[in-house]
């Protein structure tokens, strides 16, 4: 994400990272690069201003010019107006003491909204939540089978009504309200409202979001906006905003969008923080916007906390404590590491994920880190024995041979393989001894394993 952006900005500041000097005249001239970075990736014209006039007001004032490194405090102080820029701070979800909470999502058509309440039920009952999905949609074809769809994957119910025909009942605020009532009398802590969208914002849609709104009181409105169309999405979270008086901004296809305009201006347009990034199209794809880790991947300094957290999602503290004795002992094998991978795959998408390390997202920008990137060594492992993956020093020349036409590869990968498990266990019983900590030990070792 943010590719382009990421860019031309490292581009606009080479000239004054590093140890190197600087002047009032380069500040100037880097300034004004910036300002056309910003407004190449549909930046809002009065944002960018702004943003540039901040960073070079601030770096007079804070005597940059005389800094020991001032390159680096040039650059700091772009963070920090970057950070500023997002929403300086994370803002979570609003919370009431009444039950059920209500959150009211809102968007154009096309926007993600019935993805999103998915996603967003997934969220929430990871964190111990008993959402119930409220299917308001009732104009556009299948939009009820598909909300349905993703609660039955999510393991949440949709409150729905049908008319006499058979098919919704086209009365969304009284879904809405319903639903509520059956959340109410069911136990359901939380309720998350579908509504309808339209191909552009409209009298009737708004009336009816309103009317909604005026129903449910809800807890929550959050504004759902595709991040790829740019200004046209902080204008239309504009006019929802000045209707419905939003709480949150949701991003969605945030992945594919190289440029970054919305997310960089739509926190100062609409003075609304933005609450959640979507970033692909599987359930587990959304995050929670922290500005400063996002300032961190605009300026290429990736983004560990967030890959931290993926890593501990897939780790209990009693599988940590096993795997370090394992390593310890020397006994962790193949079908360890094959359980490891396994975990890997589950943290999401590997580019992406490589883009959290820092130093490694520039390098594979543009290399085709397939999420199948480990597919050559599960199919090797899957063709050995369980003896063999227990105890991989016995695998001979023409054990190596079978398990090569087991996978459909050459024996050259089996030996690749094997070579660099050798050399991952004599690098994690290293690291082990040094950190003393088994738990993210194992994470670094397999990453060296993806390439082929």
């Amino acid at each position: 994400m943010f590719e382009s952006l990421s860019d031309k900005l490292d581009a606009a500041l080479k000239n004054v990272k590093g140890e190197g000097r600087i002047n009032e005249l380069n500040i100037a001239e880097t300034m004004r690069e910036v300002r056309r970075a910003l407004l190449d990736a549909d930046v809002n014209y009065q944002v960018a201003r702004d943003f540039t006039n901040k960073v070079k007001e601030r770096a007079l004032e804070d005597k940059v010019l005389t800094a020991v490194a001032p390159g680096q405090q040039f650059v700091k102080l772009i963070y920090d107006e970057l950070v500023f820029l997002l929403g300086d701070v994370h803002v979570e979800l609003n919370k009431s003491k009444r039950l059920p909470n209500v959150i009211l999502i809102a968007g154009l058509q096309g926007s993600g909204k019935t993805t999103f309440t998915g996603k967003l039920a997934t969220l929430l009952k990871g964190k111990g939540r008993n959402p119930l999905l409220a299917a308001a949609d009732v104009y556009r074809p299948a939009a009820v089978d598909q909300l349905k769809t993703l609660a039955d994957q999510v393991g949440v119910p949709v409150y729905t009504i049908t008319g006499d025909d058979g098919t919704p009942a086209k009365d969304a605020v009284r879904v809405a309200r319903e639903a509520v009532a059956e959340a109410r009398k069911t136990g359901r802590d939380t309720v998350i409202i579908d509504t309808a969208g339209r191909l552009h914002v409209d009298e009737a849609m708004m009336a009816e979001v309103v009317a909604i709104k005026e129903a449910v009181e809800p807890d929550e409105i959050l504004f759902v906006v595709d991040a790829m169309t740019g200004q046209d999405a902080v204008n239309t979270a504009k006019a929802f905003n000045d209707q419905l008086d939003i709480d949150g901004v949701v991003l969605t296809k945030l992945d594919g969008d190289t440029r970054g305009g919305a997310a960089l201006s739509i926190r100062s347009v609409v003075e609304k923080p933005i609450k959640f990034a979507s970033t692909g199209e599987k359930l587990d794809a959304l995050t929670e916007f922290f500005p400063d880790r996002m300032a961190q991947r605009i300026l290429g300094m990736g983004d560990i906390v967030s890959f931290v957290e993926k890593a501990q999602e897939q780790f209990d503290e009693e599988e940590a404590l096993k795997l370090q004795s394992k390593l310890q002992k020397q006994t962790f094998d193949l079908e360890d590491f094959y359980t490891q991978l396994q975990r890997i795959k589950k943290m999401g998408s590997m580019k992406d994920l490589l883009g959290m390390i820092p130093g490694v997202g520039k390098a594979v920008k543009d290399l085709d880190v397939r999420d199948d990137a480990f597919k050559h060594i599960e199919a090797i492992i899957q063709s050995m024995t369980p003896e063999e993956r227990q105890n991989p020093k016995i695998i001979n020349g023409s054990r190596r041979q079978r398990i090569a036409r087991g996978a459909g590869l050459k024996v050259q990968d089996v030996n690749q393989l094997l070579k660099q498990f050798r050399e991952m266990k004599k690098m994690m019983k290293t690291m082990t001894k040094l950190s003393g900590k088994g738990r993210n030990v194992d994470l670094g070792g397999l990453m060296g394993l993806g390439g082929r």
